[in-house]
């Protein structure tokens, strides 16, 4: 039996086993960039990623933008007293020869006010602005709403 190139697909993105390669630019190297599929627009998205930083200096994530999201914002989850809060934050640092990771219960890229849905199967940009680096966009595969990242 074969099964159609699209239904093939479909079901490696639901799965979490097709993965965009790093994008890579001057000393800085974006990798694993994923988000959940929304609930609608009405309810906000959430997008994951690693930056590794292949340098001898520093630099600082200060800003993002997307077509998806008028309001794209670097968000931290903290831990304390049993009670899990949401904090916006300005700015994230990403020492030298050191990465930042970004995932669920922890930093993240929260997609405020969805333009459209971010819907399974789909993909969409996502520009990442650094202090030294300058922008640097990358294509973020959107998995299942229980996906737990890409397949390694």
């Amino acid at each position: 039996m074969k099964l159609p190139v699209a239904a093939v697909l479909a079901f490696a993105l639901s799965a979490g086993f097709v993965q965009a390669e790093p994008v890579r630019q001057g000393d800085l190297e974006i990798d694993a960039a994923w988000a959940r599929a929304s609930i609608g627009s009405s309810r906000p998205g959430a997008a994951y990623f690693t930056v590794r930083n292949l340098g001898d200096e520093a630099d600082r994530l200060t800003g993002l933008s997307s077509p998806v999201s008028a309001m794209p914002m670097l968000h931290e989850t903290t831990l304390s007293e049993g009670i899990s809060r949401m904090a916006h934050v300005e700015a994230a640092e990403i020492p030298a020869g050191g990465e930042l990771t970004l995932e669920p219960g922890g930093m993240h890229v929260m997609l405020m006010e969805l333009t459209t849905p971010l819907k399974e199967g789909a993909t969409f940009p996502l520009t990442l602005t650094f202090e030294a680096g300058g922008e640097i966009t990358v294509e973020v595969p959107v998995f299942g709403p229980g996906a737990t990242g890409p397949a390694e």
